[in-house]
């Protein structure tokens, strides 16, 4: 064992004297787990110091809140759209498909496509993506 940690020793002095830090020679020893100190005996930490793990889980935790109500927010926005929906507002569908509200039943819509040949088209009410005018009167 004495001839691992003199060898850890050697090792590290030939390297800081190749690098030119002459004034470092003999001031850095290892531990008994293999890890660089200091003149003072402390263990060297991390780039990120000692801290790290928890302030990446702390980030993580918040990431995961964040996105949980902002997506919450989405749903309610979303949801109170459905159900303002009225009879002759101009909706988009997912599809792309614009069209006139005719008729409302509790999970679909009957959309007015064309006015010239009076097309009208049933989709869900879940598809439809956007009120893109109201014309309540």
């Amino acid at each position: 064992m004495y001839s691992i940690f003199n060898t850890n020793e050697i090792l590290v002095q030939l390297a800081s004297a190749q690098f030119g830090d002459e004034g470092v020679q003999g001031t850095s020893g290892t531990t008994a787990d293999g890890t660089a100190t200091g003149n003072t005996g402390q263990v060297a930490t991390g780039p990120f110091g000692d801290n790290f793990f928890p302030m990446l889980m702390l980030l993580l935790v918040g990431m995961i809140v964040f996105s949980f109500f902002g997506g919450r927010k989405q749903k309610k926005r979303r949801a109170s759209m459905l159900d303002s929906l009225a009879m002759r507002d101009q909706v988009l569908t997912r599809g792309g498909v614009f069209g006139t509200i005719v008729e409302i039943k509790p999970d679909r819509v009957v959309l007015k496509v064309d006015e010239s040949s009076n097309t009208r088209i049933t989709v869900l009410r879940e598809s439809i993506e956007q009120v893109t005018a109201d014309t309540t009167s």
